[in-house]
């Protein structure tokens, strides 16, 4: 991180992480990128962005997270969507032209996208 040079930077870092915080603690869905090398190289990065992007244009709050490998390389890049009690999705093969109608079926309209699905965990 670089070095802060006047308040109103501190100012600006504070509010930032005051938002990251409060996406986290009052949200009740989070969506997590696998950023495992596997994931990287089969285009994860751009996943990522694109559901940021997604969610900063509709004006959703979502905690957006990043882990590791999670485990299943060959459906690289995978996306993981936890949305309050119900059973957390993960979306196999994903790109960033997907990124839209996952949003829109399964974070708006409450919906999975069956035929992208991998996984279920309750």
């Amino acid at each position: 991180m670089p070095k802060l040079k006047s308040l109103e930077e501190l100012r600006t870092l504070r509010e930032s992480l005051q938002k990251d915080i409060k996406a986290r603690t009052e949200t009740s869905t989070t969506i997590t990128v696998g950023m495992g090398t596997c994931g990287i190289s089969a285009g994860a990065r751009e996943v990522m962005h694109a559901i940021l992007a997604e969610l900063e244009a509709r004006n959703i709050d979502a905690h957006v997270t990043t882990v590791g490998c999670i485990g299943i390389c060959s459906r690289e890049p995978l996306v993981n969507i936890q949305q309050g009690d119900e059973p957390r999705v993960t979306y196999g093969n994903v790109t960033p032209s997907m990124v839209p109608r996952i949003i829109e079926e399964h974070l708006i309209g409450g919906n999975v996208v069956d035929e992208w699905i991998v996984g279920r965990v309750p």
